[in-house]
């Protein structure tokens, strides 16, 4: 026995999906510019998380190192 499609779930599916397309329409996706402007400051706060994190660890093992 074959079961049939119902025809609601194909509305629900059309109707998430125009409405997907219509969504997608809407987004503005940055420019080359934009995005080598934003990946250069991450690079830069990434760089300076780690030196701060560094300095913090050197400082707590001469502190370590006293006691």
């Amino acid at each position: 026995m074959m079961k049939k499609k119902s025809k609601k779930n194909k509305v629900v599916k059309d109707n998430y999906f125009k409405q997907v397309r219509l969504e997608m329409k809407q987004v503005v996706f940055p420019k080359k510019k934009e995005v080598l402007k934003y990946t250069c400051a991450t690079i830069v706060i990434v760089l300076l998380m780690i030196g701060f994190f560094e300095l913090v660890n050197l400082v707590l093992s001469i502190i370590k190192g006293w006691l």
